[in-house]
């Protein structure tokens, strides 16, 4: 019981620190939510407040350049897809307090695609804190496809079929021999990569819900009242999170056994 108690210990810090730009985040959300800095939109702000932690990481080397190339990648393909869902024909969520800022491209404040690159970075940092490997991973070009048909159905399914239901099925029948090895203290331990995806996309629902709770973005069904977000956004997370693996193994390929 005491080895057990440990090792979730160990577990917990592990992805403390995988997940250190996700927890700056919120921290800035939650703060800015009580605290107004003079002249500067809130927006503006956690903008600067990203690019700012993103340089000292950079700088103090808790983040390598390639982790930083990864981000990078993540935020430009966010901010995409943040271009058309909170265009006003099609309207998936607003940014309520767009008024005055200045770090915007039309209806997206900019540090929108740092909440993507806060998943991504989650991910490569784990292969380092949890020491993470894989086994029985299905052939590399699954994963790529996996991940084009996912971004892609963030798109399309407002206009044709929404194809999320045939993802899930590709992911379960290509990952369901995959385990995930990850090792936090003396023993090596398993876990099912379906699982693991499904634990990770209730975390970052939980994060969301901090976001719109401190009015970060809304849903339009937010805009009066706020309750908590549909437990049917965990299907999307989940997605993101193959297409966000798929970006983060670009640099841990070799981590990805298929024995």
């Amino acid at each position: 019981m005491r080895v057990f108690a440990i090792e979730l210990w160990y577990f917990f810090l592990a992805n403390l620190r995988a997940s250190y730009f996700g927890g700056f985040l919120l921290s800035i959300f939650l703060l800015t939510e009580i605290v107004s800095v003079p002249y500067i939109t809130r927006y503006d702000v956690i903008f600067l407040s990203a690019v700012g932690f993103q340089i000292c990481a950079l700088l103090f080397q808790f983040e390598k350049p390639r982790e930083f190339f990864v981000i990078i990648l993540f935020h430009l393909l966010a901010t995409g897809m943040e271009l058309f869902k909170t265009h006003p024909e099609i309207g998936s969520w607003t940014y309520p307090g767009m008024e005055g800022v200045v770090f915007a491209l039309w209806t997206v404040p900019l540090f929108s695609g740092f909440l993507y690159s806060a998943v991504g970075s989650y991910i490569s940092r784990a292969f380092t804190f949890l020491k993470l490997s894989y086994e029985n991973f299905p052939a590399y070009y699954h994963l790529w496809i996996l991940a084009l048909l996912t971004y892609v159905n963030f798109f399309t399914h407002h206009f044709v079929y929404d194809v999320r239901y045939f993802l899930f099925a590709y992911v379960f029948i290509i990952f369901f021999k995959t385990k995930v090895h990850f090792q936090v203290y003396e023993k090596v331990r398993s876990m099912s990569f379906v699982v693991t995806a499904l634990l990770v996309a209730v975390f970052v629902w939980i994060a969301e819900n901090v976001g719109t709770f401190t009015k970060i973005w809304l849903y339009p069904s937010q805009l009066q009242e706020w309750h908590f977000v549909s437990f049917g956004k965990l299907g999307s997370w989940f997605l993101l999170l193959i297409l966000s693996f798929a970006l983060v193994s670009i640099i841990y390929r070799d981590k990805l056994k298929r024995t």
